[in-house]
């Protein structure tokens, strides 16, 4: 694990993000499936409530990320179907994924938890990576670095400058332990700005033996 930053940074001071009208294209693995890991994710929103200089992501949105594919402008909306079409093709031959949240992780832009075995989700990833670089190809595929991968779910996201240390004590470095089966993956276009979630789903692949 990184070791524990010392202050809390702004996230968006420096960050270069898509304009209205403009967005990213991603894979993410939508929480709202798995109420055990919703459940820890507010469950530490509410410990750091009373702490100013912190953005929430909202309760429909926590998410685990699995790809970001690329920007809206380099991916057309029937490419998007047909990557998940592909993705659902893969997603097929891949079961449900047991995992399991117990650990907190701290950036100095953000807080979240982790989810393990860290390696768990690869298949996944692997099946959507694998989708979008069939369909958009490698080099509109905003994904260089496979395998620095760490599967998260990001509770808060910091928007000021403050010591790391109160949010830390009040937070701690372990969850309650929350298991979940990782059973679909959905690829999601964001529009505009990060903090105001205009999340729109395009369509979500399942593994094998799951009911939509």
């Amino acid at each position: 694990m990184s070791p524990l930053p010392q202050k809390m940074e702004n996230r968006w001071a420096n960050r270069a993000e898509p304009l209205p009208g403009h967005g990213v294209v991603s894979w993410h693995l939508l929480t709202s499936r798995y109420p055990q890991v919703r459940d820890a994710a507010t469950e530490a929103q509410r410990a750091l409530s009373s702490f100013p200089g912190l953005h929430m992501t909202p309760t429909e949105w926590l998410h685990i990320t699995a790809l970001m594919a690329g920007p809206t402008e380099a991916i057309t909306r029937e490419q998007m179907s047909a990557m998940v079409s592909a993705a659902r093709a893969r997603l097929r031959e891949i079961p449900p994924i047991p995992v399991f949240i117990e650990k907190v992780r701290y950036h100095a832009e953000a807080i979240s938890l982790g989810v393990q075995p860290a390696n768990a989700l690869v298949p996944i990833r692997e099946a959507v990576r694998s989708a979008t670089r069939t369909v958009i190809g490698p080099a509109v595929a905003t994904d260089r670095h496979p395998s620095s991968w760490i599967p998260h779910v990001t509770v808060a996201y910091s928007t000021d400058e403050q010591p790391a240390g109160p949010l830390i004590s009040a937070l701690g470095m372990d969850a309650p332990r929350r298991e979940a089966m990782i059973d679909a993956v959905t690829l999601v276009v964001q529009w505009g700005p990060e903090r105001q979630w205009n999340w729109k789903p395009v369509g979500t692949a399942y593994c094998a033996a799951t009911m939509s």
